[in-house]
Order: C-alpha cells, then structure tokens, then sequence
C-alpha cells in the first residue's frame, strides 16, 4: 500500500512539473503579438550578406524602389494632358478693364486691337503647371479637341506691363477635377515591378555586399513572402507552431535539470521560481516589441541569469539563460541580433556574479553589461560600416538604461527569498556575522557555547572546502546549530564556570530533557530571528536521533534491563541528509569531545576521532546523508590534523626571576 501511495506522489508531483513548464509555455506565445506576416532577413543596404546563400524560393516580381517609381510618376505628370475650359466672358472682361483705366484715346485705341489679336488665339491660364511639353485638350459641349500648348497666348509670352498684369483674363480656363482624373488614370496604369526574379536564382551569396538593388529584390522577396503568407495564414497554427517552439525548448530545459540538477526538479518551489522568471521578462519582452520593436535591447533580460546564478550555480544560470533567449528570439523582430546580444552580455553577468558577496558588487555588475552591450554594438557596427560615424548615441543610452534596470534584481533577491522560501549565498554572508543578534545574545548569555560553535563553523568551512561542498551554508549553519543552549545556558558543561553544576539537583531523566530541549529550543528562536529553513536543518540534526550520552549511561546503571523510557533520552532528530549537516554533526561532536580532554596526545585525539566517527556510523546517524566511505576517511584524517593543531601540547615557560 505504502508503495503506491510512494508511486502516485512521485506521479503527482511530475504532472504538476509538466503542467508549470506547458502551462508558462502557452502563456508566453498567449502574451506575445501575433505577426500576420511571412519570413523576413536581418540585413542592412551596404554591410555585409553574413546568413547562407539567398535563393528565390519562387518565381517574383521585383518592386520598384521608392527612387525609381517617383521617377517614373514624375515622368508621367511632365506628359500628362492639361484639359481647359473656354470662357467666352473674358474679352468683355478684359475691355471693361481697360476702360476703367485713366488712358489716353490713342493708348486704348492700340491696347483694344492687342486684345482682340489675343483673343482670337487664346489667352491660355498657366497657373503652376508649366505649358511646356503638354498637350492641351480644348473642351466644348460634349466634345474636345487636341492642341499643342505653343498654339496658345500665356502670360509667359507677353511683356510685363498694363496689358499682361491689369486688364487681360484668360479665355481658356484649366479643369482641375478633368485634368487630376486624367492624371490619376496615368499614375495608376505606372507598373510596380521591373523585372522578374526565376525560382532557383540566387538573390544575394554569402559575404556579398547588400547593394540598393539586391535590397530592393530581398525586399520584393519580403513582400511576396508577406502576400503568400495573408494567403494561407491561420491564427491556431501559427499559435500552434510557436508554442511548440516554446514546449520544445522546455523540454531541452527539463532534461538538462533531470541529468546534472536532479534537486531543482525535486524541489516544486524551484521549479515555480525558474518558470515565473521566464514568464515575467517574456511578458516585459512583449509590452517593449507591443509598443516599439526597436526598443527591445533596453529590457533588463540579464536579470534572469543573474538571479539564477545567485540562486542556483553556473550552469543552471547559463542554461535557463540560453532557454529564455531562445524562446523570446522566435517572437521578436532581428533574432540573429537579439540572440547575440543576450547570450554574450548574459554570460558576462554570470561570471561578474560569480562570486557575489557584498550587495556593492551589483554596480560593477551593472557596468560589465553595459560595457557588453557596448562593445557588441560598436563592434557590430564597425565589421559591417567600417565608420565610427555610423555609431548612434542613442543605443549607447539604451544600454545605460538596460544597466540601471537590472540593478531591480538587488530588491528582487529579497522578494523572491521570502515568497519563495529560498536562501541565497548572500544572505548567508550576512548571517555569518557575529553581529547577528541571535550569536550577539548567545555570546552574552552562553560565552562557551558560542565559542564553541565559532570553533566548529570554522573547523567545518576548511573541512567543506576540501571535502567539497556548500561550505559557507555549513559554516552559518554551526555558527546557529546551538542557539537554543540561550534559555537554560548553566546546564551545558562549555558555561559552567563554577564548581556548581546544577543536574546534581536533578534525576537523569529531568536532565536529559533539559539537554534535548535545546534543540526545540533552537527552532523557536530560530523562527523569532526569521533564520532560512536551510539553518535550520542544522539545529534539527546536529545531533540527529543520537541519545544524550552521559545521562542515558548512568539511567542504564540504575535500571540495567533497559525498564524505563528510552526516548525521553533521545534527541527528536531527524538524521542529518545532506554532506553539509553531516559534516557539522562530525565536527560538533569532535570538538566539544576533544576540548574535554586532559590530554592532547596525538593518540589520545586520534583514538576518540576514530571512536566518534564510528559511534555514529554504527548508529546509522550517516545512512540518509551522501558521505561516501572516502568521504569519511577524509574527514577522520582532516579533523585527526585540524585538532591537533588546536590543541596540541604547548612549551611550558620558564618562570623568570625578577632581579
């Protein structure tokens, strides 16, 4: 039955890892804008072709460039026919004008027979369409009839004077509506294309120059690619397809945490942590492209990494990095660049955190990304214009910005530690400090106590540094193993500084209580100073399911059939289950048996290692923790050198008289 019950848990728990990882995956290509186009390419008009050989895929008419078919439009209006109306007012017009002027007999005798030479051709309006090159189109009724523009009067061809300026109108009045239809009717009729592009034929070879005209072909491409897809595009498979794109990389993501981070998949908090991180910058990724795609580098997607290394280690970091990017490159414009960019500047931020310990370090961080992204672009910049020029300072505060934004993840580690329940290295660095005010109250009420456990913390960090492991968690975690010693400080050997000793008032059994208590003692002081549950593992199992050694002894020599309560005599536990808690426990119960000594005899401290060590292996103390038997070996030859050094026998000085 307890099988089972095992087997649907473990189940359970892998359903619920593959619905986090679906269920963020469908909410990432959900958040996303849809394009409603086909494929485009990352190139630039004069830099360099640096994908595979560009073939047409099919045949394709080439556009015209915007150049050329405003050529072509403004060659069509120089030809373009200009039609007129005949106002049959304007010599009437024109006399009343002249007889309004103060002019001699013989100045308006001479001016009229102009007027009437004039009229008989036609006074044409010229407005701002010059006549030059049209033809004119001369409307009466329901018919016209076709003139060259010269067989007309204009005012270009008169002197400027009386005449020209103040008394003739015209008689042949241009149509605007009739002439803007004409025109129209010309510019629509303009072909779009130049030439057509085969299918097979190469458009642009790899490390060719992107000329004007090969971008005018890649940009006919672009299009027919855009029309073919309007064609056929259906919204569900191209969600479809970008949410396999998205599961797919979640896979690579799950098998690589299965193989080499097994503990981040045990662990369902981890896992919500991870697909939170990249739900939350794939939706950040989406609001920058929804509003300005070319805004897409000024997202703190660094931080990412940053909090996974900080978190987790460098691996994971790099790889949940590398799965982010690859998914937002599929949904945002240039993913070539985008790619680059991320992947680089992500790298270079999971080696400046690498051994992240004052919160200062984040400003330094902040600048090896800006320098990153910096270096990237003006790079980028020189292999394709090969001119400074071309640098732009706006990218330059782009990636100011960018910088400034991931200093977020300082405040964000924090956040996540408390909703998350998980502790960082840099917590653990300030936890370390004996400024703590659970280690300042220890040191005042339990001075041999807390000397003892800086002794230990200190004994297990080398140890844990050659041994291999989380060295700093196993120093915080002795520094806080005995805090619960606090409330009844007196009934520990390390405090008595007097002849009293008050378990001489006390039964065995009321003494080891006392003793075992301090371990729940421990844990509620531990919850008061909010110290992370990874601490305090330490003080559950420092002594794991061991009995208090003294008081069970002398309980069996008053009751030698073993007739009386066992447990009250055993620590609540559990066992230590990892190679740091095991580690503290060695060292713990080494140390504050070796300070007890009279003697320390390199055989004296080498026989109670052995018989301390394999005390606890005999008591299966050791059997959930991952010490291997080398393991041991190890550690017995380490803490045999280490106490030595301690305490080894020191030269007595010779008492000097005084003369």
């Amino acid at each position: 039955m307890n099988s089972v019950i095992t087997a649907t848990v473990k189940r359970l728990s892998l359903i619920y890892r593959i619905l986090a990882m679906l269920v963020t995956a469908i909410l990432i290509v959900v958040l996303f804008p849809h394009t409603r186009h086909g494929e485009h390419y990352d190139y630039k008009v004069g830099a360099i072709w640096r994908g595979t050989n560009l073939v047409a895929p099919y045949d394709f008419a080439v556009m015209l460039s915007s150049d050329e078919l405003a050529m072509e439009q403004e060659a069509e209006r120089q030809k373009a026919i200009l039609y007129y109306r005949v106002d049959s007012t304007a010599r009437t017009t024109a006399l009343e004008r002249l007889e309004s002027l103060k002019l001699t007999q013989a100045e308006q005798r001479t001016l009229k027979r102009q007027i009437d030479s004039i009229y008989r051709i036609g006074y044409i309006e010229t407005g701002e369409t010059p006549l030059e090159g049209h033809s004119v189109v001369v409307l009466g009724g329901a018919v016209g009839s076709m003139h060259r523009s010269r067989e007309f009067i204009s005012a270009a061809d008169l002197e400027p004077g009386v005449l020209r300026d103040r008394v003739l109108a015209p008689s042949l009045v241009l149509d605007e509506n009739r002439t803007a239809l004409e025109l129209d009717s010309r510019l629509s009729q303009i072909g779009h294309s130049s030439r057509m592009v085969m299918a097979g034929e190469n458009i642009v070879s790899k490390g060719e120059e992107v000329t004007e005209e090969k971008a005018q072909v890649i940009r006919s491409l672009e299009a027919e690619n855009d029309r073919r897809f309007s064609s056929n595009y259906s919204l569900g498979g191209q969600l479809l397809g970008q949410l396999l794109l998205a599961v797919i990389a979640f896979v690579a993501l799950y098998m690589f945490l299965k193989n080499t981070r097994h503990p981040i998949l045990k662990d369902d908090r981890k896992v919500l942590f991870v697909m939170l991180q990249i739900l939350l910058m794939s939706a950040l990724v989406s609001l920058v492209v929804r509003v300005n795609p070319d805004w897409v580098l000024l997202v703190p997607l660094c931080i990412v990494p940053i909090l996974m290394r900080v978190f987790f280690d460098m691996r994971v970091a790099l790889y949940i990095h590398l799965t982010t990017v690859i998914i937002l490159a599929n949904l945002v414009p240039n993913s070539f660049e985008f790619i680059f960019y991320q992947l680089v500047t992500g790298m270079m931020s999971i080696i400046a955190v690498r051994n992240l310990e004052r919160r200062s370090q984040f400003f330094v961080l902040a600048l090896v990304i800006f320098l990153s992204y910096s270096f990237i672009y003006s790079a980028g910049v020189l292999s394709q214009d090969t001119n400074l020029l071309s640098l732009t300072p706006e990218k330059y505060l782009m990636f100011f910005l960018n910088a400034l934004l991931t200093l977020m993840a300082y405040p964000m580690i924090y956040l996540f530690e408390k909703v998350f329940g998980m502790t960082t290295h840099l917590t653990l660095m300030e936890l370390s400090s004996t400024g703590h005010p659970a280690l300042r109250e220890l040191s005042r009420r339990a001075p041999g106590t807390f000397q003892h456990s800086v002794q230990v913390a200190n004994i297990t960090e080398d140890l844990l540094g050659e041994l291999g492991g989380d060295a700093l968690l196993a120093k915080v975690g002795a520094l806080y193993h005995d805090i619960g010693k606090v409330r009844n400080p007196l009934y520990f050997t390390e405090n008595q500084t007097s002849e009293f000793n008050p378990h001489d008032e006390l039964d065995y059994m009321e003494s080891a209580q006392i003793i075992t208590q301090h371990v729940t003692d421990g844990l509620e002081l531990a919850r008061h100073y909010h110290l992370p549950a990874e601490v305090q593992d330490f003080i559950r199992t420092h002594h794991g399911t061991t009995y208090t050694g003294y008081f069970y002894a002398k309980e069996l020599e008053r009751h030698p059939d073993g007739n009386f309560d066992t447990s009250r005599f055993r620590y609540p536990g559990p066992q230590p289950y990892s190679r740091e808690t095991a580690v503290v426990m060695i060292v713990d119960t080494v140390e504050a048996a070796c300070r007890s000594l009279k003697q320390h005899t390199k055989e004296n401290t080498d026989a109670l290692i052995d018989r301390l060590i394999d005390s606890k292996i005999q008591t299966g103390q050791l059997n959930n923790s991952p010490l291997s038997l080398a393991d041991i070996a190890r550690i017995r030859k380490f803490l045999k050198d280490k106490i030595m050094s301690i305490y080894h026998v020191r030269v007595e000085y010779p008492t000097v008289k005084q003369q």
